[in-house]
């Protein structure tokens, strides 16, 4: 039910942060794709842990093993099973969190909903379990890809008020992958990494804002009304974890025109496709894509475990304070890039599949 996304391409994410492993099964991926665990590790590197100074410390590899689905290096068209084992789970970390409640977490909204928790690492509601979706969104990136050449490219915007100021329509991965905090503003960035050093030092977190463009998104995708394009991103953004606020387009910003200001004029470009000269739209019209790019912003707040003392309760109804142990992200934006990504490109891959199963055959 909650753990699976998606209409035609389907994913459904498993595991726990300190079980055995986290991984995905992947449904309704087109047969005779050519795939390898070497391409999804790409994306999946980029979201592990202690990968840089500004990162939980927490050492994991996190190797996918590809299960099911692919023979002989392509899909096979049923469903696709990867896997990452769990190597540097230190679950004695969390045994005061076995009956304090963190504040601003999980603990103790899961534990009403279910009367039960796994409370080492968070369980299922670490960012642990996103891995699934990284590797799944590194398949759906591929087909994307071949399809158009669309583009997928999403980069930390701010950090609490630093803010960087950046083309969407030429930033590149390499510009993003360029420094450990992932603005592609060099000199942005290396405030950024100031910042967060500071609040690390200060046993704290902080948050702040990664804006996704998506490139050669061809016309026509989206379904009205309730699965329009911007509402299936929207929950797609809004279901990863610390997420706390989704703008599309010109986003509140938008709300100081007038519609004279705001309204993407059309054209006819040299082969005389109609085209729009602005595009406050973010590239969807009515809930469809226009064929511009695909612009939108996630806000993520200050990562909930932190190790400064803060008061809290108990499970067993009693006032007290916690100082958290155990290894956290001072700031969860640098490895939330990747998994922006991931879910754009599950959202994307979905509605293609849905647009050539009920429309016209694209381009």
């Amino acid at each position: 039910m909650g753990s699976t996304f998606g209409s035609l391409f389907r994913i459904t994410t498993f595991g726990e942060s300190h079980g055995g492993g986290v991984g995905v099964i992947i449904d309704g991926c087109p047969p005779r794709l050519e795939i390898s665990p070497e391409e999804i590790q790409v994306d999946l590197d980029r979201r592990r842990p202690g990968q840089s100074k500004i990162t939980t410390p927490r050492k994991e590899a996190d190797q996918c093993e590809i299960l099911s689905g692919v023979f002989e290096g392509k899909t096979l068209g049923t469903p696709i099973a990867i896997l990452v084992r769990n190597k540097d789970a230190r679950s004695q970390d969390y045994n005061e969190m076995a009956v304090k409640y963190r504040p601003s977490h999980a603990d103790a909204t899961y534990e009403a909903k279910y009367g039960i928790r796994n409370w080492q690492g968070g369980g299922r509601s670490s960012a642990r379990e996103t891995i699934g979706r990284v590797a799944a969104g590194a398949i759906a990136k591929k087909i994307l890809a071949q399809f158009n050449g669309v583009e997928i490219v999403a980069y930390v915007k701010s950090i609490q008020d630093i803010e960087a100021e950046v083309d969407t329509n030429a930033v590149t991965m390499e510009q993003v992958e360029s420094n450990i905090v992932r603005c592609p503003d060099g000199k942005t960035a290396e405030m950024m990494i100031e910042r967060i050093d500071q609040v690390l030092r200060q046993k704290d977190s902080i948050g702040g804002v990664v804006e996704c463009v998506i490139r050669n998104a061809p016309k026509g995708l989206g379904e009205p009304v309730f699965d329009k394009l911007e509402a299936d991103l929207a929950k797609a953004m809004m279901s990863l974890p610390a997420t706390k606020g989704f703008e599309f387009g010109s986003g509140f910003a938008g709300t100081l025109l007038t519609g004279s200001q705001h309204n993407d004029e059309y054209y006819l470009d040299e082969a005389g496709e109609w085209r729009t000269r602005t595009n406050r739209s973010g590239g969807v019209q009515g809930g469809i894509s226009n064929g511009e790019p695909i612009i939108m912003r996630i806000a993520f707040k200050p990562t909930a475990t932190i190790g400064q003392e803060q008061k809290t309760v108990s499970n067993i109804g009693e006032e007290t304070t916690l100082a958290a142990k155990g290894r956290h992200d001072p700031c969860v934006l640098p490895r939330a890039v990747p998994m922006v990504e991931a879910m754009a490109a599950l959202v994307l891959c979905d509605h293609l599949l849905r647009f050539q199963a009920q429309c016209k055959t694209l381009p």
